[in-house]
């Protein structure tokens, strides 16, 4: 919260019960539910409850239609602020990829939903080198926007750092999106 104060950016931050929902959004602007809480329908419902945006991420093994009615829990709230973020699949081969980042679920998502669509490719291929081209192709493919990470140092990164690309490579991959 002070850095969204300091910088006027603003903030976001996942919570993953329920019960911390009131906690946690008196301290950011969007609540992120992560892929493994898409199904966790009192968090949902919670998250609907309060009144701020809500970033809900596609579940690992979640259908298109699971992930919109996952929505609908938000929705159903009269909770109207809601974005979706396709964040790849469960892959039928882990030998080059983490996930399989699934681009047709981002003009599936914008012909049967009217929420806006972001994509995460970080989290999609969970590898570095594939982030900048998956990123490219999302927005494409229609995407809002994309959700990158970022490192200082990947290599000590305590998680994700194989995916995470460094401020170097992000600010080159920025002027290739503009």
């Amino acid at each position: 919260k002070q850095v969204g104060d300091e910088t006027g950016l603003a903030t976001i931050s996942e919570v993953m019960s329920g019960d911390m929902v009131g906690a946690v959004a008196e301290h950011v602007d969007i609540l992120q539910i992560g892929a493994r809480s898409m199904q966790n329908f009192p968090l949902l419902i919670e998250a609907g409850k309060s009144g701020k945006p809500v970033f809900l991420k596609r579940g690992p093994s979640a259908t298109i239609d699971e992930f919109l009615l996952a929505a609908e829990y938000v929705l159903n709230q009269g909770n109207s602020q809601v974005i979706l973020c396709e964040r790849g699949v469960v892959p039928l081969d882990r030998s080059f990829t983490r996930n399989t980042f699934d681009l047709s679920a981002v003009p599936v998502l914008l012909e049967h939903s009217h929420l806006p669509v972001m994509a995460d490719p970080s989290h999609g291929t969970g590898v570095a080198k594939y982030v900048g081209p998956m990123a490219k192709a999302a927005l494409v493919a229609g995407a809002h926007g994309v959700m990158i990470e970022m490192h200082p140092n990947p290599k000590v990164a305590l998680s994700d750092g194989s995916q995470a690309l460094t401020p170097e490579q992000f600010t080159g991959l920025l002027g290739e999106l503009q």
